[in-house]
């Protein structure tokens, strides 16, 4: 009698902690299907760029378009203002997570989401960097900055280049990271032979192993993410770049499509340029081209 109760018991264990186990993993498997954990990561930067005394903020510059930035909270008068642009490689969250904190002691930030990327949108259906370029200094002004330097990466470095050129009583310095600016015809169409794959193909990715390729092309150590497993890189593409995904890739097209400009404005602002001399998507030359 007391083995037959005992045999109840341990199968009530069993059962109940089978029924829990199948609950975990399919609790599991719908974490997989959406990009929670991603979110989570977004989340405890946000938190960190409000630690470095940022916040939130949207400028509705009119009915079609909104731009999103964080900004300093209590401007100090006697430091210098430095707005941060980001290229292809997600929102600023994650692309300056290493620089705000530094920074954030130094100088007033501000720091946009570029259009179709993390909370800054329009219906516009220009896809220039120039109206990128007149969309954050318009969104600057709106929000009381006068006077600024630039620091931009990659794509962001287009959209810097260009503030700076038409508004030279608002920009003070620029500081260009890796961008392709004086990219001529043929060179481009070359570095686009030896990549062997579309632009819009790897900078807005679909799939982990095309995320993988975009940072082995952007990053001197080849193998970063071979060790994240497949369903976080899919959480990080559903959240960076699904949202605005036909935006993103005519933005791309648009800087592949339009021909090189021979006369490119020289800038009358002190200029810093920073480049990797293993870069393998803007090569070295280029640098010294934008030198020039």
């Amino acid at each position: 009698m007391e083995s037959k109760n005992l045999w109840q018991l341990i199968s009530f264990y069993l059962s109940t902690t089978l029924s829990l186990l199948r609950h975990l993993v399919l609790h599991i498997l719908t974490l997989n299907q959406s990009p929670f954990i991603i979110k989570f990561m977004d989340l405890i930067l946000s938190v960190y760029f409000r630690l470095c005394n940022l916040s939130p903020c949207a400028v509705d510059l009119d009915d079609q378009t909104t731009i999103h930035f964080w900004v300093t909270n209590h401007r100090r008068f006697d430091r210098p203002s430095l707005v941060m642009i980001h290229g292809y490689g997600g929102n600023p969250l994650w692309q300056f997570a290493y620089q705000v904190g530094p920074l954030s002691r130094r100088f007033n930030l501000y720091i946009p989401d570029l259009l179709f990327f993390g909370k800054s949108h329009s219906k516009s259906p220009i896809r220039s960097e120039f109206f990128q370029a007149k969309c954050l200094s318009d969104g600057l002004k709106r929000i009381g900055v006068d006077r600024y330097s630039v620091y931009a990466i990659s794509y962001g470095g287009f959209v810097a280049y260009r503030m700076a050129e038409i508004r030279p009583d608002a920009v003070e310095k620029v500081a260009i990271m890796s961008s392709g600016l004086s990219y001529t015809d043929e060179q481009r169409d070359q570095q686009l032979r030896t990549i062997g794959r579309h632009p819009s193909e790897i900078l807005v990715p679909k799939k982990p192993d095309d995320l993988r390729l975009l940072v082995n092309l952007s990053t001197f150590k080849q193998g970063t993410l071979n060790w994240v497993p497949d369903f976080l890189l899919r959480q990080f593409i559903t959240l960076m770049y699904d949202h605005c995904r036909k935006e993103k890739i005519e933005l791309a097209d648009y800087l592949v499509q339009k021909k090189a400009d021979p006369n490119l404005h020289v800038l009358t602002q002190e200029t810093l340029i920073i480049w990797g001399d293993q870069d393998k998507v803007f090569p070295l030359e280029l640098a010294y081209n934008l030198q020039r």
